[in-house]
């Protein structure tokens, strides 16, 4: 009996896709959220993604997101009145499909993984039903939604990301909101958590003059509201922390030795047959004038 490999689909981060070229700049690399993130998890996970850019399959968790995520951003296309949780379940399947238009590869979580197509549509369902018991859409008006932002800073590194939903009030308070399909953290693990929201303040502030009066992780999850108010300190800190990041990429590039960092989040990883933690054997790196087309600027990876 023949059997089809699944699909595979590169690694998601939206600022991949929405990234915009930098006129005139020669800037030294590009660093989102996600790609700090994964360099701090591992370094190797990070050359993977990034630099040897190689393919991952699909997850329902994953794509359970991307879906959840798309019709939040279209609910509020919708008359106010009509931004109901009824409404929103029939999104699902015409959004879903969609999907799939675009990227036939996703359909092989369900001839390939064993995950039932029906039950796990019904669970985006559940999932953007607990939306509603922690916000009212109809009373919000969204200033942006699936904003992509960037900023260059002194050291010419790129910052850039996608922000779920940015709301400004009346008095010009802005606030970044960022919505999470699973369960929010432990709160030890806050700080890690809002990480990605502080770089996204970081990126508004830089570029619009305003520090975000607030940053809200939504947990879809398990439907709890993370709140935090950023200050300036905040935001220099968070700005270091790249810039820290940045330069042990650079060295990692520069010496070729991308070091893995076994532990839990292994298990989740596609590519420990090629991980040394594992007995695999990383491919070559690309050349330098392959890896330069990663990103922005020479030689640099993009993330």
């Amino acid at each position: 009996m023949t059997t089809t490999e699944p699909a595979l689909v590169q690694p998601a981060d939206p600022a991949d896709h929405a990234g915009t070229a930098v006129d005139g700049v020669a800037v030294v690399g590009a660093l989102s959220p996600s790609r700090v993130s994964d360099f701090v998890a591992c370094p190797l996970m990070f050359r993977f993604r990034t630099i040897d850019r190689l393919p991952e399959p699909p997850s329902p968790a994953a794509v359970r997101g991307t879906l959840v995520h798309s019709v939040l951003e279209r609910l509020f296309d919708l008359p106010a009145p009509d931004r109901t949780p009824q409404h929103a379940a029939t999104m699902v399947v015409p959004t879903w499909q969609q999907l799939v238009a675009a990227e036939p590869g996703l359909e092989s979580m369900f001839t390939q993984g064993g995950t039932e197509i029906t039950a796990w549509l019904a669970s985006c369902r559940e999932v953007l039903a607990r939306y509603f018991s922690l916000e009212d859409p109809r009373l919000l008006e969204p200033a942006d939604r699936e904003l992509y932002v960037e900023t260059i800073t002194d050291t010419k590194l790129l910052l850039r990301g996608v922000i779920d939903r940015v709301d400004v009030a009346p008095d010009g308070a802005i606030r970044v909101v960022d919505y999470k399909t699973g369960p929010s953290p432990a709160e030890m693990f806050e700080v890690k958590a809002l990480f990605q929201l502080k770089f996204y303040a970081l990126v508004i502030w830089r570029t619009r003059g305003v520090i975000p009066a607030m940053l809200q992780l939504i947990y879809l999850g398990n439907s709890e509201v993370l709140r935090y108010a950023p200050d300036e300190q905040d935001l220099l800190a968070t700005e270091r922390k790249v810039q820290a990041v940045w330069e042990a990429v650079r060295l990692a590039r520069e010496t070729g030795d991308w070091q893995p960092n076994p532990g839990f989040a292994c298990k989740f990883c596609s590519h420990q047959r090629l991980c040394p933690a594992y007995g695999g054997t990383p491919p070559p790196l690309p050349d330098r004038d392959q890896r330069s087309t990663t990103g922005p600027g020479p030689s640099a990876p993009s993330g």
